[in-house]
């Protein structure tokens, strides 16, 4: 039997030889705590908190996350023009080495050849953007201000960039990146493939680059979205594992295309199953669409959602109980 990381790589292979599914997140042992340049987010439904850039996000009851507010009284960015009269110093790093030794001590838990010790970044550049200006003014910016759009990207890369070399430098055993950052909705990307490589894959291709030089083996990017036509972009930056692919994308389509270059990560939809009352033969009927479809080189199935937890109950947990299952029928 293969080790997970090795069972991983096979996957990862176009004429791989793996000798099970990929499970989810077995293979990331994540360092959630590392998220503090972001800070603030709101994690508890019903709370709001404001995070280093200023933006405040609301957990209202009921939802998956937090969101940021936009109203007139809330929004940080209000002039595109004048975004550097706003943001005046990137996100502040922890000096506290019982943080650092906290991070350190949750690092030495990953098992040995099971899984990487992954960094966890939970809101990239494309969503840094929107959430300091709302999304609407956001997508104006991109064509009305694209000059002033390029130099708020370059200060958010820098902070990347800046968070990079603080977790490195302190926690020496990172060798995975989970990034999030969510480039499109459920049927297309938010913007075209021209006008994601001019703004958005060059802010990439610096922080992914600098995470590979110091380091880094894998890289795993978030998207649950429909993101079908970046996938060559995300392969120029440098992305492993496109997770978060929802079944819009056709994936066997782009295994076809891709395999060998980039993994697909996804297809169980999260918005199906993590769901009240959701039950055990609707989550059993998902994870079997899913593997039966999808099987082959560059795929792992997976709840499309950004991290291995439930949001209604213990769909998660089923849901590798369920896959576990299908590995059993499809390997043996």
């Amino acid at each position: 039997m293969l080790t997970g990381i090795e069972n991983l790589k096979e996957t990862m292979k176009k004429d791989g030889h793996p000798d099970r599914f990929v499970n989810q997140y077995e293979f990331l042992h994540m360092l959630m705590p590392d998220m503090y340049y972001m800070g603030g987010h709101a994690v508890v439904p019903g709370s709001e908190s404001t995070d280093q850039y200023g933006v405040l996000w609301r957990f209202q009851e009921g939802q998956m996350g937090s969101f940021p507010v936009h109203d007139a009284q809330h929004k940080v960015i209000k002039d595109i023009c004048e975004w550097d009269k706003v943001l005046t110093h990137l996100p502040v790093a922890p000096d506290a080495p019982e943080f650092w030794g906290m991070l350190n001590g949750i690092a030495s838990q990953a098992v040995p050849g099971e899984q990487y010790v992954t960094a966890v970044a939970v809101q990239g550049v494309f969503e840094r953007l929107h959430a300091l200006m709302g999304m609407e003014d956001a997508m104006i910016a991109l064509y009305e201000e694209p000059e002033k759009v390029h130099e708020l990207i370059d200060f958010i890369t820098e902070a990347e960039l800046d968070f990079a070399k603080n977790i490195m430098d302190h926690v020496p055993s990172v060798n995975a990146l989970f990034h999030h950052d969510d480039w499109g909705s459920g049927t297309n990307s938010f913007l075209s493939p021209a006008m994601f490589d001019e703004f958005i894959t060059p802010a990439y291709k610096k922080i992914y680059g600098y995470w590979r030089e110091r380091g880094v083996e894998l890289i795993v990017h978030h998207s649950d979205s429909y993101a079908a036509n970046l996938v060559p972009a995300m392969i120029e930056m440098g992305v492993d594992i496109w997770q978060g692919a929802v079944p819009e994308n056709d994936i066997p389509k782009l295994v076809e295309q891709y395999a060998g270059q980039i993994t697909f990560m996804g297809e169980i939809r999260t918005l199906a199953i993590d769901i009240p009352n959701v039950t055990h033969e609707q989550i059993a009927a998902e994870v079997e669409r899913a593997c039966r479809k999808c099987k082959g080189p560059s795929f792992i199935p997976c709840l499309t959602a950004g991290l291995p937890i439930s949001h209604f109950g213990d769909t998660y947990e089923q849901v590798s109980a369920e896959i576990e299952r299908m590995s059993k029928e499809m390997f043996s």
